[in-house]
């Protein structure tokens, strides 16, 4: 099984959306995709905080057995459920597990502790009308970031106008609390050719793709080019 710390620090990583996976042939898609994929992110709702249910643990379960690449979970669940469904992710097999700041409430710490003690990564989701700084009481807490660029559980969706401050500000945060070999930034939402390289630029380690990743004509191209960016002088390699 991969893990988190043998993940690469020198180029940008790829998490690929499932969402945007042929779902009826999802084992396929998988094992089409997978040898260029560093994680797989898999979108977690109840209804409440996105317009629409996503993946639910059996689904994840056997996502497990067709690859052994690196599972992102992303709960954005109403913080009633949000331990139980933790444990329950947690069992199906992610390696990765974020958790939405907006819905968490004053549950966010416990829950990033409850991660931890499962054996998984913890990681906070910090949605598009939330400021960066919301993240800082829980940096010693995670190892991902992720900063969402458009609303939760809607698809062909428009970068907000400010992603980018957003990134630069998240990446200044890291810096002055030290956090910036440990801790890594996602970019969520409209991750699309002509936004990368600038999401990149402004602070992204991993960028979260839908249908650039399952849509793309030309996947070996479309990865040998993300992983052609420059890594700017903030890069995890930098400390």
């Amino acid at each position: 099984m991969s893990n988190w710390g043998a993940l690469a620090t020198g180029r940008l990583l790829t998490d690929f959306s499932l969402w945007s996976a042929d779902l009826l042939r999802l084992e396929e898609e998988i094992r089409r995709v997978d040898p260029f994929a560093d994680l797989y992110h898999i979108d977690v709702s109840d209804g409440h905080a996105a317009r629409a249910f996503l993946f639910f643990p059996d689904l994840v379960a056997r996502v497990r057995s067709a690859t052994q690449k690196l599972l992102h979970v992303h709960l954005e669940v109403d913080s009633s459920i949000l331990l139980e469904q933790i444990d329950q992710f947690a069992g199906a097999g992610a390696d990765v597990i974020s958790i939405g700041s907006t819905w968490s409430g004053g549950l966010t710490g416990a829950a990033l502790d409850r991660i931890r003690r499962c054996g998984k990564v913890a990681g906070l989701a910090i949605g598009y009308g939330t400021v960066p700084e919301t993240a800082e009481p829980y940096l010693e807490l995670i190892q991902i970031l992720t900063l969402m660029g458009t609303a939760t559980g809607v698809k062909g969706q428009q970068l907000i106008p400010n992603a980018l401050a957003r990134l630069e500000r998240a990446r200044v945060i890291l810096r002055k609390r030290g956090m910036n070999h440990r801790v890594r930034i996602a970019a969520d939402g409209a991750i699309r050719r002509e936004t990368v390289p600038s999401l990149r630029a402004s602070g992204a380690d991993i960028v979260i793709m839908g249908s650039l990743a399952f849509g793309s004509e030309n996947l070996a191209a479309t990865i040998q080019w993300l992983h052609s960016l420059p890594s700017p002088s903030w890069s995890m390699e930098s400390g």
